[in-house]
């Protein structure tokens, strides 16, 4: 694309809201892209069918039809570029744009028009306004008179818009000579069967599907859905939710099998995003079972195979599900996928473990880029990271482990992600992949963290000399403090916060200011003589043991007895993430069958805090019934003035 015209802030329009992007004309054909990176639309000058121009509101209108039925709508020229555009199509694509006049009367009776998979509304012969009927989602007659249109939720177009066109209706009376009526259908049977003709054979989803996997776990959005492939989107199909996922909308496919586990992980990125509530799901994340082995025969015409499927499609697939499922839906939407490369970990995996924001994956260094799966699901290309560094493990004073270590990788617009918790069995294999890449390895040299650094990432194989390490040991350089120093100072492995703890994922803050409070205690201590211990003793003399609480020299108990509860005294209600924990526990158990009970009430406590308010709101209205239920009951337990367990016991104070 060497000759043409560029123009900058044009609206892809669409059904449920528009993308700024860059248009541009060229001798080739069109092109558009989406503002801040995206996936590029570009429609081949064979493939035009038709371009018109309409005059809207405070700008003008491009719209363009292709071969296979689609059309786009490009809004935001102005009126000194009509005429360069007109001249340039002529000239170099061989079309001639017709011009469409918009009405503005307000007016609600009108003609309707159906070419292809688009319906008009004119009004005196100008356009009201138009659907794509790739967007319904079903068509039925309401009486005798009524059509009703029916649209898709939860659509990728429209995953940045909070407001969404969700049904419409026609009604056609019996006079209308538009669409005649005889003595077994009505006119507006007539329109319905035209609308649902076009739905049937274009991208309805009443059409039947290519191909259907039924019992689908996917990750995220979490749920087990049935995956239809139609020819022109994805349909996501829950017992909840309905996601359809146009195939333009599929940046790439991911294939990245699990190491020493049965599963094998497919990520369809998208651009623009599905949204469910106000959360946009940028990655979807399958999970399917690695050995399992199916055959789906496809439903296609022998005839659309030979002529738009060609070198792409078979009538019949067997394989393993996720290799037939990758392969069916490449065919399908032309999108490419990326697979692991070269690197390996010390077990000859594809990806080492780590965490992200609280949350436990595994993180796969790829050609290009790097994946952490499965939540967050975080895709950083090599063409955004201005540099990483290896860390040390809770060189922030959350941890001393030597065992382990962190990966920070710093993007160039300052965003950071940090993957902690990386066995340092897998530093070697990790630094020599990133360096091979080219990727700037930084460290910041101050003198805790390359020492700490030297300290996890030495290895004592025999194995040849790491420059890398070398490096870091000369800016480590002599110190005299020692990790024996802080042997006093020992963190729990498993404090990691309550399931409640508002702190989120920010941990890089929390470790720097701990960081600082360490480094000055380490200060402190190392500026004294060291102090020998008394051994302990049975009688506490030079011991070690505190005496408890409400105890005397002679061992006498002062503490108040417990109070006895009632037995009768009505159930405290629970909170909202007590009823969230009993309806998800089961599921959250199963995805991770190796948790221990305390692992998993610590992940259901971090699925809580990440939740939005309106998907806890079915858990909030429970605990506000059970609140009522223990209020009325305490009410008629206070009425009936229950007898004191506790009446003359004492308080032990005498």
């Amino acid at each position: 694309m060497t000759d043409g015209h560029l123009f900058n802030n044009i609206l892809l329009g669409g059904r449920t809201g528009t993308n700024l992007g860059q248009f541009k004309v060229h001798p080739g054909g069109l092109a558009w892209k989406r503002q801040g990176g995206g996936k590029t639309i570009e429609i081949d000058k064979a493939d035009l069918t038709s371009v018109t121009w309409m005059k809207v509101p405070r700008a003008y209108q491009l719209g363009v039809r292709i071969k296979d039925g689609l059309s786009y709508t490009f809004i935001g020229f102005r009126e000194q570029d009509v005429s360069s555009l007109i001249n340039f199509m002529q000239k170099n694509l061989g079309i001639s744009p017709d011009e469409k006049q918009l009405s503005v009367g307000g007016h609600n009776w009108g003609g309707i028009g159906i070419v292809g998979s688009m319906l008009t509304f004119m009004v005196e012969s100008k356009q009201a306004f138009e659907v794509s009927l790739a967007d319904v989602s079903q068509t039925q007659m309401q009486g005798k008179t009524d059509v009703l249109l029916e649209f898709h939720v939860d659509d990728t177009t429209g995953a940045n818009e909070k407001d969404s066109l969700m049904d419409m209706s026609f009604h056609v009376p019996t006079s209308n000579t538009q669409f005649p009526g005889n003595e077994n259908r009505t006119s507006a049977q007539i329109l319905w069967e035209a609308i649902l003709d076009r739905a049937d054979n274009g991208s309805g989803s009443s059409g039947e599907a290519v191909v259907t996997f039924e019992g689908i776990a996917i990750l995220t959005p979490r749920g087990r859905y049935a995956v239809e492939l139609h020819l022109p989107f994805l349909r996501l199909q829950g017992q909840a939710n309905d996601f359809k996922i146009q195939y333009s909308s599929i940046l790439r496919l991911f294939v990245l099998p699990k190491s020493n586990n049965p599963h094998t992980i497919v990520v369809v990125t998208l651009d623009p995003p599905i949204r469910k509530g106000q959360t946009l799901y940028p990655h979807i994340v399958i999970q399917f079972e690695t050995e399992t082995v199916v055959q789906k025969n496809m439903k296609l015409s022998r005839e659309l195979l030979d002529e738009k499927y060609k070198d792409r499609l078979v009538e019949s697939y067997q394989g393993l599900v996720h290799e037939v499922f990758v392969k069916v839906l490449r065919g399908l939407s032309g999108a490419k996928v990326t697979r692991p490369g070269s690197f390996r970990n010390y077990k000859n995996g594809y990806a080492v473990k780590s965490s992200l924001k609280a949350e436990d994956g595994l993180l796969y260094p790829l050609e290009k880029g790097f994946f952490f799966l499965p939540k967050p699901p975080t895709l950083i290309l090599d063409e955004e990271i201005e540099f990483v560094e290896f860390e040390r493990h809770g060189a922030g004073g959350a941890s001393m482990s030597s065992q382990y270590f962190d990966l920070l990788v710093k993007l160039k617009n300052d965003q950071e992600h940090l993957f902690r918790n990386i066995q340092r069995s897998e530093y070697r294999n990790l630094f020599n992949f990133i360096n091979g890449k080219g990727l700037k390895v930084m460290n910041l040299g101050d003198g805790q963290g390359t020492s700490g650094v030297t300290d996890v990432l030495q290895d004592t194989d025999d194995v040849a000399p790491d420059p890398h390490l070398e490096r870091i040991k000369n800016q480590a350089g002599s110190s005299e403090d020692s990790d024996e120093e802080d042997e006093d100072f020992v963190l729990h492995k498993d404090d990691g916060g309550s399931p409640t703890d508002d702190s989120g994922g920010e941990e890089s803050d929390a470790s720097e200011s701990g960081g600082e409070k360490q480094s000055s205690k380490k200060e402190a201590r190392s500026s004294k003589p060291p102090v020998k211990r008394k051994p302990k003793g049975k009688d506490g003399e030079g011991s070690g043991k505190r005496k408890p609480k409400g105890m005397d020299g002679e061992g006498s108990e002062k503490r108040k007895p417990k109070k006895k509860k009632d037995p009768n005294a009505p159930k405290r209600p629970m909170m909202p993430f007590m009823y969230f924990s009993m309806a998800e526990r089961a599921g959250v158990k199963d995805s991770n069958p190796d948790l221990a009970p305390t692992d998993i009430a610590k992940k259901l406590g971090e699925i809580w805090q990440k939740m939005s308010t309106e998907d806890k709101q079915p858990y909030i209205l429970q605990s506000q019934a059970d609140q009522k239920r223990y209020e009325k009951e305490s009410a008629a337990y206070r009425a009936a003035a229950p007898v004191d367990v506790d009446a003359g016991s004492g308080n032990g104070s005498d």
